[in-house]
């Protein structure tokens, strides 16, 4: 099958998970046969044609416009940057029809239809988050509304839509007036074999201000919804009783000077190493060495960082929220803690390290249920099962 994804993010270019996903489902479709390009942002003034795991890149041109990609500026950002997406992907189908158009978040929406318009081809959408679960509901100001416009616009002008979790499947149906039928639900995918991947970046980083014990991670993109800020609040409840304590950043965003000065007031700067944005293998290194990975977050579709800590065989808990429910079952494969509830998440924090041993039984049973789920070559078929429903 000849397969058009289309995405604002693909590595190197990766800003968060989705980045991450489209390279690997890419690849894992190539590999099992399909005639797989992908079209995505450039740096370049000129487009360009690259190979990366057996799939074709197509890379807009990187107009020279000064916009930013920022809160006020999204919109126009958005649209300048579909422009020159648009502008490639004519290029690409001129001499080649897919027979499926992958749409990957709302940045691309008016490049799949419009393309799905010039070759006919069907558009399928994955919908990794919405605004309306971004800003908890809060869809009063222009911008967040106008994007949720696009998002409810997108999806109910393709052929078929996936979602990451039964909890987006739900909002996706309910907020864009879908019937659930019309809704796929497959999990996002991740291959971690902790035993291939180097510890010694962790195990010998003194200089870095991984050392510590217990050692705590949390790593996402630095935003309100991520709720780093609760786990920050935990901290003065534990310190006393667990001496050595050390909690690892591991992301960037747009609050890192916030997140960095609540840690100051409250008191807690001295057991925060701010890592910063790690690449894919120091991540890897990072979650299999932490005694705890820690996923707070308010708002979470799936929970890619908890999934991927339960491939490394570490303790995780999590959020009762979103995807992260669906993800933790209490006491069998992690902990579960109510959002935005500091005294709860020091609790289930004291709860692992009182009983370690049952902390790593809980570890393996989800490290087995999470490669049995969720290989990426899995996911890439239950994906092709999709495109091939909407053929015509």
């Amino acid at each position: 099958m000849r397969v058009l994804m289309v995405s604002w993010e693909f590595p190197p270019l990766v800003v968060g998970g989705l980045g991450r996903h489209v390279g690997q489902l890419a690849g894992q479709l190539a590999a099992l046969g399909h005639d797989v390009r992908v079209l995505t942002r450039g740096t370049r003034p000129e487009t360009e044609r690259q190979s990366h795991d057996g799939v074709s890149v197509w890379r807009a041109a990187a107009d020279e416009l000064a916009i930013n990609f920022g809160s006020e500026s999204v919109l126009a950002w958005t649209q300048a940057f579909e422009h020159s997406l648009t502008r490639a992907g004519l290029l690409l189908v001129a001499d080649w029809r897919p027979d499926v158009i992958h749409a990957h978040d709302w940045l691309v929406a008016q490049t799949a239809h419009t393309l799905r318009q010039v070759t006919g081809s069907p558009v399928v959408v994955t919908v990794h988050a919405t605004e309306h679960g971004r800003q908890q509901g809060w869809l009063t100001e222009p911008v967040p509304r106008a994007i949720h416009s696009v998002e409810r616009w997108l999806c109910r002008e393709a052929a078929a839509v996936i979602a990451c979790s039964r909890f987006m499947a739900g909002q996706v149906s309910e907020l864009f007036q879908l019937e659930p039928s019309e809704i796929r639900v497959i999990g996002n995918g991740a291959d971690f074999d902790p035993m291939a991947e180097s510890r010694s970046q962790v195990e010998t980083a003194d200089s870095k201000g991984y050392q510590g014990e217990p050692l705590l991670v949390f790593a996402g993109r630095l935003v309100h919804e991520k709720g780093l800020q609760e786990l920050i609040k935990a901290l003065p409840l534990l310190r006393r009783e667990l001496p050595g304590l050390r909690l690892v950043v591991a992301g960037a965003g747009q609050q890192l000077a916030d997140q960095q000065d609540r840690a100051a007031r409250y008191g807690v700067s001295d057991l925060i190493c701010w890592a910063g944005f790690l690449d894919a293998a120091e991540l890897a290194g990072l979650l299999a060495a932490a005694d705890l990975v820690v996923v707070p977050s308010l708002y979470e579709p799936f929970g890619m960082v908890a999934l991927e800590a339960q491939l490394a065989g570490t303790p995780v808990a999590v959020s009762d929220t979103g995807g992260l429910a669906e993800l933790v079952e209490p006491g069998r494969t992690g902990l579960r803690f109510a959002p935005q509830d500091p005294v709860a998440i020091a609790a289930a924090v004291r709860e692992v390290m009182a009983d370690p041993a049952a902390a790593r039984r809980w570890a393996a049973t989800a490290q087995q249920r999470a490669r049995d789920e969720f290989g990426w070559a899995a996911v890439a078929s239950r994906t092709a099962e999709v495109y091939a429903a909407v053929q015509p």
